[in-house]
């Protein structure tokens, strides 16, 4: 079974070897969740999305992870990573999914975003799993394999054009696809965690 995958095991134990950090909670703060989707196949592989080109959303058009905000509804975090995934990819995560730990919340540096929080979940899944996208939230679903992000060759650079100017972030890139942002700080710290496991 997926679960006693050896890989799954080792990212099991390098992630509870390292308690999630939580950010300060202040007033107005906004909650959100995504979810690390790890397929452990002939290589491990991660779920990436891009996001649908829409008006209102910050990161509209964006590489990212499968989540979105927390609904009034939502018992906790990992129910908003869970439902979230299930609307975005169809992937339902109560079902197949098996949470293997969690990673450190991570918060916007600008404050062109909005105040808003974000604790990143990881999931282990069969090997059988496919998306389904929701295209109205939804333009790609892309299964990376882990090994492809650590490559040497996949570092770089994004020029982002910004109020007060322009501005280089770090990325990754995969084929067509450049993560930065959010996305880029949340792998960078699963990959960090993770190292050897492939």
């Amino acid at each position: 079974m997926y679960v006693d995958d050896a890989r799954v095991v080792g990212l099991r134990r390098a992630l509870e070897a390292r308690p999630a950090a939580a950010s300060e909670r202040v007033a107005n703060t906004l909650e959100a969740a995504v979810a690390l989707l790890v397929r452990p196949r002939e290589q491990l592989e991660l779920l990436l999305i891009k996001r649908a080109i829409h008006d209102r959303d910050p990161w509209s058009g964006h590489v990212a992870l499968p989540g979105g905000r927390r609904d009034h509804n939502d018992a906790d975090l990992i129910e908003t990573a869970m439902r979230e995934t299930d609307e975005e990819v169809g992937i339902m995560l109560p079902k197949v999914g098996v949470l293997v730990g969690t990673l450190d919340e991570v918060v916007p540096g600008t404050t062109r975003l909005p105040p808003i929080l974000i604790a990143p979940f990881v999931f282990a899944v069969p090997t059988t799993t496919a998306a389904t996208i929701n295209e109205r939230e939804v333009d790609a679903a892309i299964w990376v394999p882990l090994a492809a992000l650590r490559d040497q060759r996949a570092a770089s650079e994004i020029l982002i054009e910004l109020e007060g100017g322009a501005r280089t972030f770090p990325s990754l890139i995969f084929g067509e696809y450049v993560i930065w942002g959010l996305t880029h700080r949340i792998l960078t710290q699963f990959l960090d965690i993770t190292v050897g496991l492939t």
